[in-house]
């Protein structure tokens, strides 16, 4: 493929993301990739096949049902793709001396990593930026998905990774506007507990040196501080399957327990930037349906980061920021993990292609 003439920096940017089902036939099929990844499920691949294929079979109706009420499919992918071209258009500001594109990589369904590889060695990039949508590195995400891109890419230009940007400041003031707006708009109601949810994890995971729990904290605690006043809050864990113990409090604990204290409640989704199933029908009808059978009132839900301005503005600085950073993995903000997490990429710089 020719180069396009002119001496501006060729920028790739990838965005990572999990994907999700774009028809009710591609359910099963994505429940399957999400299952059969090592980093889901911790067996052996002869052990780890069959058992994606049983779960996803046993899911997929469920599943189905859960989909139907987002119309029969994902919104991750559209809101993927708005959240590409806001940071496209502003990097476009932002890095006048580069010529910036955005490509997404989704880990478990359409447009694949393989599929995003292609497209940007195909752009023939000076510079690429891997930025997982993901605030908080774990394990089971971002490192599944740069797992996946050092397999697929085979292209031009110097590689580096953000693997988290848990306390970013546009992150961070975006969460604060988010709840804010939300608060503001159910009347500043009295005795609320504001409840930082995010996706759990067995706690196997975290006991292995996956640090993402105790990013997730971070997060909360920058948004308290950065909200400002006097907050009744807790981090709370939701989305738990299969028989392992996973991290808690669960949400629907936290909901019950707020009940009990004669306490409502406003649910954010903490490591969530993106409305989906998990926002869409967990949040939005099965813990609002479980607020009310507890007597938790009022219920209040604050939306997802979306195309906020300072979300999309603090990305902007995390890519920039990035290009002047070492070839290799990185954290994006300036975040320590601590020793214990032996997992987290970010104290060592690590090679990516």
């Amino acid at each position: 493929m020719a180069r396009d003439a002119g001496p501006a920096r060729r920028v790739a940017v990838v965005l990572f993301n999990l994907g999700g089902p774009d028809r009710p036939s591609a359910v099963r099929p994505f429940l399957f990739n999400l299952f059969a990844d090592p980093a889901i499920i911790q067996v052996p691949a002869l052990v780890r096949y069959p058992l994606a294929l049983m779960i996803s079979w046993l899911r997929q109706a469920s599943a189905k049902a859960n989909y139907a009420r987002m119309g029969g499919a994902s919104p991750l992918l559209p809101e993927t793709e708005a959240q590409a071209g806001a940071l496209q258009a502003l990097l476009a500001t932002q890095a006048p001396s580069c010529r910036v594109k955005t490509f997404i990589a989704m880990r478990y369904w359409r447009p694949f990593t393989a599929a995003a590889a292609r497209e940007v060695a195909e752009f023939e990039p000076d510079e690429v930026v891997l930025l997982p949508l993901y605030p908080q590195y774990s394990t089971t995400t971002t490192a599944s998905s740069l797992k996946a891109w050092r397999a697929a890419y085979r292209g031009s230009g110097r590689v580096r990774a953000i693997c988290c940007y848990p306390t970013q400041k546009g992150l961070v003031e975006a969460h604060a506007q988010r709840i804010l707006g939300a608060f503001e708009a159910a009347g500043r109601p009295e005795k609320l507990r504001l409840l930082f949810s995010a996706h759990g994890l067995p706690e196997k995971v975290i006991e292995a040196g996956d640090p993402y729990q105790s990013q997730v904290e971070a997060t909360a605690a920058a948004v308290v501080q950065c909200l400002g006043g006097e907050w009744d809050w807790q981090v709370c864990y939701q989305s738990r399957v299969g028989p392992l113990k996973w991290i808690g409090p669960s949400t629907a604990e936290a909901i019950g327990q707020a009940a009990r204290e004669g306490l409502g409640v406003i649910v954010t989704p903490i490591a969530f930037v993106s409305e989906h199933i998990e926002t869409l029908v967990e949040l939005d009808h099965d813990y609002a349906v479980l607020a009310e059978q507890e007597g938790c009132r009022p219920y209040v839900r604050v939306p997802a980061l979306g195309l906020h301005e300072a979300f999309i503005g603090g990305l902007a600085d995390l890519v920039v920021g990035c290009l002047n950073q070492p070839v290799g993995v990185s954290p994006g903000a300036p975040h320590q993990c601590e020793a214990c997490y032996g997992q987290c990429p970010g104290r060592v710089v690590e090679i990516v292609r």
